[in-house]
């Protein structure tokens, strides 16, 4: 059997739309994409290349993959976010848009010429920590994680967008070992699922994400217990906080950090127009 470019793109659309994956189109263009080693253009301005037998074995593969509710992300190793590009595996939470409004607020907060000196608590494949670093070229980082196998991928990411020199990854338990007033600048996406939640959620997080990063404790607040005092800890007086929350937190985590003395807390919304990150200052 011969299949082109357009006709396994259709084809593999199909097949997704009907295993019900969401947006079959998108994940079946990307999982062409790397199975073909082509890129979007090379799908819409060739459309009749044809694919050797190893592409379309690898093809095959993924899309097996995919229909049994492996994320796009783990199949081909890597994920989009916001401008810079991420290898991302089983050992990380996949980037999501959602994430991107801390990068947005920090942004803002920070010019571009501007030295300093943030840190990344749960630093995970790098996200949000390489997201900043990548647009400000005066900022340094430091990130902690206690899973090694995560700081592996973030040194992977580190190196591939040319940020290893400014950025210092550390295995750790948040903010333990290090000194009073270090930081201008502290974010976090730390696990806020209740527990008994995430058997509800989708397969492809529930079953391939890793629980440590997704496992808030019995109200998904554990994380933020212990997060709220020692991020002002660390926070040099002035400076600011970025933490990433669940759709229905806000007012619970805005009194845990108002209740150790943070100052400005207030919540920003993601484009869905949910609560999505608590930022504020010490």
């Amino acid at each position: 059997m011969t299949l082109t470019l357009v006709k396994a793109w259709n084809t593999a659309k199909d097949r997704l739309k009907t295993v019900q994956i969401d947006q079959p189109a998108i994940d079946a263009r990307l999982l062409l994409e790397v199975a073909a080693d082509v890129t979007r253009t090379d799908i819409i301005t060739d459309p009749y290349r044809v694919l050797t037998d190893a592409q379309m074995a690898t093809l095959e593969d993924f899309l097996t993959r995919r229909a049994a509710r492996e994320p796009v992300s783990h199949i081909i190793g890597r994920k989009e976010f916001w401008k810079i590009l991420l290898q991302v595996n089983k050992n990380v939470l996949t980037p999501r848009p959602e994430t991107e409004v801390i990068v947005d607020e920090v942004l803002k907060a920070f010019p571009e010429a501007m030295p300093f000196n943030m840190l990344d608590l749960g630093v995970g494949s790098g996200t949000i920590l390489l997201a900043v670093l990548a647009e400000r070229p005066a900022a340094k980082g430091l990130g902690i994680d206690v899973s090694e196998d995560a700081l592996a991928v973030a040194r992977e990411n580190a190196a591939n967008l040319d940020l290893a020199g400014r950025v210092a990854l550390m295995r750790g338990d948040w903010t333990s070992g290090l000194g009073d007033d270090s930081f201008d600048l502290v974010v976090s996406n730390p696990p806020y699922i209740a527990t008994d939640v995430i058997e509800t959620l989708e397969p492809e997080v529930r079953d391939h994400e890793p629980r440590l990063a997704l496992d808030g404790g019995a109200d998904g607040l554990d994380a933020y217990r212990v997060l709220a005092g020692e991020i002002l800890r660390v926070l040099k007086p002035g400076a600011m906080f970025a933490v990433e929350i669940g759709y229905d937190q806000s007012a619970a985590v805005e009194a845990l950090f108002k209740d150790v003395g943070a100052q400005n807390v207030k919540t920003i919304k993601d484009l869905s127009t949910h609560d999505r990150v608590i930022t504020g200052t010490k």
